[in-house]
């Protein structure tokens, strides 16, 4: 019901009884009173009287003040600060306006505009796990990390609702995808790092096409094990395929150990037969050269050459033997000499030395030989010992 329809008694809402005609005049409420009934009432909450008059002058003025303090309180919460680390994304009505780089700036306080601060160097991380299913149609339990970095704060804000779960969806659509491509035995040795790296790279192609201001720093896959059914076995395996590796790399270590040292006895033994082979060419060669220069000497003068060789010779013969049989002239009978026997009552290396000239001695003691007359055993000589 109006206020100014039959049956409200003339009663104006803003305080007054429709004027000195006691509600004949229905027209609009006058502006003036109005504000004067609202001096009244603020004048009344700060201890002011409500009538009209300097009660009323003073009640104004403390409105007037608390209307200053409030204003500037509300100019005051426009200021704010951006750290190193962020960028401040100022929104006038929702619509983005204006970006701000770090230290101190203002802007139109609430409700007019606001502030969104992004940390663009932080490096965040998102835990994922998964079980999927590989290409030789095995199940896999799949968990690791993911880090992630926000590159451009616009898109960040405005091209996606909740981009934390968008990453989430993206990586779970790209473990599927990249550990379906894959065989079990090779995700779970060798090839957990290039799996990480696809999954990297197709995720980074999924946040891209969303235009989410994301960047994907790296996939770290923490454990990948077969299902606990068969996780036993499975280690089983890995644990043989270990010993094998083992045992390989003993073999190569010990084949690294043994084939040098058989090619430096290869080289020593070559080096020794080289060495070998010209002591003997040389000694040939010397003892041919020899015998070209005695041949030579014996042409001068056969006779001397001849009882020269026949005494080099019984030399050689007598310093390797420790017995000596002389032909006694005029005899049947041969003189034994225990030539180790004289050396051992010798005594001394200067005694021993002293053997060819007993030697000399005993010879002068002998009878001496008829040449005339040669004995039967004087043909099987061609020199007598001198």
């Amino acid at each position: 019901m109006a206020w100014n329809e039959p049956g409200n008694n003339g009663k104006d809402p803003w305080g007054s009884n429709g004027g000195s005609g006691g509600g004949r005049d229905q027209g609009p409420p006058d502006l003036d009173e109005i504000v004067r009934n609202l001096q009244k009432k603020f004048g009344g909450l700060f201890g002011g009287k409500g009538g009209g008059g300097r009660g009323a002058t003073g009640g104004g003025i403390g409105a007037g003040l608390i209307f200053g303090l409030l204003l500037v309180f509300w100019i005051a919460t426009g200021f704010y600060k951006v750290e190193e680390a962020e960028v401040g994304i100022v929104l006038r009505f929702g619509e983005h306006v204006d970006t701000t780089q770090r230290g101190l700036h203002w802007h139109m306080p609430i409700p007019i505009e606001r502030v969104e601060k992004v940390n663009v160097a932080e490096r965040r991380q998102l835990p994922f796990k998964a079980t999927v299913l590989t290409q030789d149609e095995n199940i896999i339990d799949l968990q690791g990390t993911l880090q992630y970095q926000i590159i451009d704060a616009n898109k960040y804000l405005f091209n996606v609702r909740l981009p934390e779960v968008s990453l989430s969806q993206a990586i779970e659509s790209a473990l599927r995808l990249t550990v379906g491509q894959s065989k079990m035995d090779y995700i779970i040795t060798e090839g957990r790092d290039e799996i990480a790296y696809r999954i990297k790279r197709t995720v980074q192609d999924i946040v891209d096409q969303y235009g989410t201001g994301l960047a994907i720093i790296e996939v770290n896959i923490q454990d990948v094990n077969p299902p606990q059914a068969v996780r036993q076995a499975f280690q089983d395996v890995i644990q043989a395929r270990e010993d094998k590796q083992r045992l390989i790399n003993e073999a190569e270590a010990y084949r690294n150990e043994v084939i040098p040292k058989a090619r430096g006895a290869a080289a020593r033994l070559r080096e020794e037969a080289d060495a070998y082979k010209q002591e003997v060419v040389a000694r040939a060669e010397g003892e041919a050269e020899r015998f070209v220069k005695l041949l030579q000497e014996y042409k001068k003068a056969p006779g001397v050459t001849r009882d020269r060789l026949y005494l080099d010779m019984m030399e050689s013969v007598l310093d390797n033997s420790s017995k000596v049989l002389i032909d006694v002239e005029d005899g049947n009978n041969l003189l034994y000499l225990p030539l180790d026997k004289l050396m051992q009552g010798s005594g001394s290396a200067k005694d021993a030395l002293s053997l060819p000239e007993k030697l000399k001695n005993l010879k002068q003691r002998l009878p001496k030989r008829n040449v005339t007359q040669p004995s039967s055993r004087s043909n099987l000589r061609t020199r007598d010992i001198r």
